[in-house]
């Protein structure tokens, strides 16, 4: 792609106030009416999006970026007068758990407002959901709420803020979707991942990415820890900014698998024959007719976010959403992009040059890291193991392959290659193939916490999403719904996501990162609407359309 080319399209903006030619396309889609179609045929927009009513009016935005490129806005609905403000007290997933609830409201001085949880839950047989919201009032406004959120907090009763539009029933909107089409056999640029701030360690908004490459568009990536803890459980712990999930950039692996998990593959950066994944990473080291697994890449020891790794991971080995799941007996191998100091902390470290000679050794972790070699630092067995195998003078060779699992075969890279972390996994062969237990966002209890009301939370209400997806011809999809605004977007639950996603071609598709991480940038200017209040969330990767 020329210079001439974005220069062109400089004067064809969203932020544009007089349109003299045509290349921005405003339809108001009703039912059965189609969208856009291109020269040869094809439909850039068809139908209108599966979402509340079928008569509920829907305005497409469709701007050309660059051959090959477009940017779709959609406008559906409006806020409906029946949705309100509540205090949502707990989820009770038996009669005895509502019953204590309601009590707890009642001698606070409250009436208790019950509302069945819309979804099914994964492990009950009958397809019903995860049990009973015990809720206290209706109230138009957050700040009436807010109100009584403190009383009860006074009166030892916690709540959480919740707005009804986002229960997951049939609603009205409204809603807001953001999705950018790449047709790689117009588009002559390239699509890559990029780390946030050039490190692992660390974050950025998507704004300044696609501002700082010079990228047309951008859109965020894969989970991440978003702030630092120090210990295993639930919730997200390690360095802020570490990928939670698989990870290729330029070609290099900076993370290792939460294996089996469904991922975005881009094989060479034009875009052509991207796929959605489920992939391992299978990870070594080997010295002098020794060797041992590497358990992770680019992370502190003995903090595996989302769970799903190798070696003797607790308490579980299978993939679990926002947990962190634990291991003292880690190998962990820190390259130079994790930055320029390897984390600190107990165990055992070694250096190693660009041809993998061992240069330092050091008890406890920390230090440079070279910028053409790399970082391996081992904990509780690995340590001791690690220790006797390898001494300053030795030559250590890494092994990286990511692997399909569908296959078993290693994946290509080539310098071009991009894998984005997601799930869950949305769309197979254009069928729904939302498998919850699979992909880690089980509603069952792990080590005694109860995990139902964080998958009522995340999967079945309303939310901001990203998700990116393939249609049968090969063109990208990149999707984001603005969530948790009324008056704006409502957001989608999981399963309005595979919808929306079908809705618009795709035929496989995953879901990415999403609440306030959900971002989408235009020529540097962002056109979704952040649901942080703090306003767009600095992430750890995005997906960049670069000229």
């Amino acid at each position: 792609m020329t210079g001439n080319r974005r220069t062109g399209r400089a004067a064809v903006t969203l932020g544009l106030t007089v349109i003299t030619v045509v290349t921005v396309v405003t339809l108001l889609v009703l039912t059965g009416v189609p969208g856009t179609a291109t020269d040869d045929g094809r439909d850039r927009a068809p139908g209108h999006l599966p979402l509340g009513p079928a008569d509920l009016a829907e305005h497409r935005t469709v701007t050309p970026l660059a051959p090959g490129v477009e940017h779709l806005a959609i406008r559906r609905g409006d806020a409906s007068p029946d949705e309100h403000w509540t205090l949502t007290v707990g989820l009770g997933t038996s009669e005895a758990e509502v019953a204590e609830l309601r009590r707890r409201v009642r001698e606070a001085g409250h009436t208790p407002v019950l509302s069945e949880v819309v979804g099914a839950d994964p492990g009950r047989r009958d397809g019903t959901g995860p049990g009973t919201l015990v809720r206290v009032g209706a109230y138009a406004g957050e700040g009436e709420a807010d109100e009584v959120r403190e009383e009860l907090a006074e009166a030892g009763v916690r709540t959480k803020q919740q707005h009804t539009s986002g229960d997951g029933r049939v609603a009205t909107g409204p809603w807001s979707v953001h999705v950018l089409v790449i047709d790689p056999e117009e588009f002559d640029g390239r699509l890559t991942a990029e780390l946030a701030a050039g490190t692992v360690a660390g974050r950025e908004t998507v704004t300044s990415l696609v501002s700082r490459t010079g990228a047309l568009a951008g859109v965020n990536g894969g989970f991440f820890v978003l702030g630092e803890r120090d210990r295993p459980g639930q919730g997200i712990a390690g360095t802020e900014g570490d990928l939670a999930g698989v990870s290729v950039i330029r070609g290099e692996l900076l993370s290792e698998a939460v294996n089996g998990r469904p991922a975005l593959v881009l094989p060479d950066g034009s875009g052509a024959e991207a796929t959605i994944r489920r992939l391992r990473t299978r990870l070594s080291v080997r010295v002098a007719g020794a060797s041992r697994e590497v358990t992770g890449l680019n992370r502190v020891p003995g903090l595996i976010v989302n769970c799903g790794g190798v070696g003797e991971q607790t308490p579980l080995m299978r993939p679990a959403h926002d947990w962190t799941c634990g291991n003292a007996h880690e190998l962990i191998a820190i390259t130079p992009e994790f930055g320029a100091q390897a984390p600190g902390g107990e165990g055992y470290q070694v250096v190693l040059d660009g041809d993998g000679r061992v240069t330092g050794a050091r008890e406890n972790g920390g230090g440079p890291v070279p910028a053409d070699g790399l970082v391996l630092r081992a904990t509780g067995d690995s340590a001791t193991w690690l220790r006797r195998h390898v001494a300053v003078g030795s030559t250590v060779s890494v092994t990286e392959d990511v692997v399909d699992v569908g296959t078993g075969k290693v994946l290509p890279r080539s310098a071009g290659t991009s894998v984005v972390n997601g799930g869950p996994l949305l769309l197979r062969d254009g069928a729904v193939a939302l498998d919850p237990e699979r992909d880690g966002w089980s509603p069952r209890d792990i080590a005694a916490t109860d995990r139902a009301e964080w998958f009522t939370e995340w999967y079945l209400r309303r939310k901001a999403r990203s998700a990116a997806g393939v249609t049968a011809d090969g063109r990208l999809l990149l999707m984001t719904a603005d969530g948790d605004q009324p008056d704006h977007g409502v957001g989608l639950t999981i399963g309005e996501t595979a919808e929306v996603m079908r809705s618009l071609g795709a035929v496989d598709a995953v879901n990415l990162d999403g609440g306030g991480s959900a971002a989408m940038a235009v020529d540097g200017t962002l056109v979704s609407s952040p649901s942080d209040a703090a306003g767009e969330r600095p992430v750890a990767d995005a997906l960049l359309v670069l000229p």
